[in-house]
């Protein structure tokens, strides 16, 4: 479907086709588009959810301005426009009836959205997270390293990472992501998830990278339980990925996200090397006369 520059449609294939070259330009600016579209392409239209997703690219003067994506029943995703871009964008989607439980996008961008969106259907818009986007420069391991040694995650530790995982999507709020034994069935088969375990091979931490996408590898599913924290579990598992994915899997760019409400992993990333590239935002919808907003979670990265 095709109006005012954007051609929207549920066809993977015809957004790839028509979005390769945009996204791949910035690999880092489009991290999750590049990401989630590989995993939709290789593993299921279905695997974040049962709604059919959704895809967009604004075309002007014949070359991709901006693109979009969502899986349902996650929230929109935008790369940056104009305010006048994002208010005929927040129309062309209310005209066609299309519900939304947010956006998510530069600050900007989303804020704009935002806006339009809230005056065109008199939902209630509210800033529910701030992230910064990291792009490693020289890696430096935490000196000295605490006790113990990475491992990669196996069928043995299944019932952890369900536990974590459980734990995570807890603390983030409703809208994490997957089932959890869907989640850990899926990392442990990929075996890209690594664990710190210490001397005794109890498992403290974790971290995982997305595949390889772009010349791109993303870490994410950084976690450490509670009680174990503030003794550099963390810092060495993340350590551990950052090499093997620039190392082991030849990655030209290594990228993380980080929740900017939390100053410790921040300082923290910063310290192994990680430098600022950019900020997101993400706004939830309530529709008018609905109850309580969407929650804000991580959605599908």
């Amino acid at each position: 479907m095709r109006s005012d520059g954007w051609h929207l449609t549920h066809d993977l294939d015809d957004f790839l086709t028509r979005a390769h070259t945009h996204m791949r330009a910035e690999p880092s600016l489009h991290t999750v588009q590049l990401t989630v579209t590989e995993n939709l392409r290789t593993r299921g239209l279905h695997i974040y959810g049962d709604g059919a997703p959704e895809f967009g690219v604004l075309e002007r003067g014949g070359k991709v301005r901006a693109s979009l994506f969502r899986t349902p029943p996650f929230w929109l995703n935008l790369t940056r426009l104009t305010g006048e871009e994002a208010d005929a964008l927040a129309a062309l989607l209310v005209e066609q009836g299309r519900p939304l439980p947010g956006v998510n996008a530069d600050p900007g961008t989303a804020a704009a959205f935002a806006e339009a969106w809230q005056r065109r259907t008199g939902a209630t818009a509210m800033l529910r997270a701030r992230q910064r986007l990291y792009r490693l420069g020289t890696l430096t391991a935490p000196e000295p390293a605490p006790p113990g040694r990475p491992r990669i995650a196996g069928e043995a530790d299944r019932a952890q990472l369900l536990c974590w995982h459980k734990e995570f999507s807890e603390a983030v709020g409703p809208g994490a992501g997957r089932d959890s034994a869907e989640w850990a069935d899926d990392r442990i088969a990929r075996g890209d998830l690594t664990l710190w375990e210490t001397p005794d091979g109890t498992p403290v931490a974790m971290a995982g990278l997305t595949p390889k996408v772009a010349g791109q590898i993303r870490v994410n599913a950084v976690y450490t339980p509670p009680h174990q924290r503030g003794r550099g579990y963390a810092g060495a598992v993340t350590a551990e990925v950052s090499r093997g994915a620039r190392e082991d899997a030849g990655a030209e760019e290594v990228v993380l996200f980080t929740d900017l409400a939390n100053p410790t992993s921040n300082r923290l990333y910063q310290r192994l090397g990680y430098r600022p590239v950019t900020d997101f935002a993400l706004y939830t919808f309530t529709p008018a006369g609905s109850g309580t907003g969407s929650g804000a979670g991580s959605g599908p990265q």
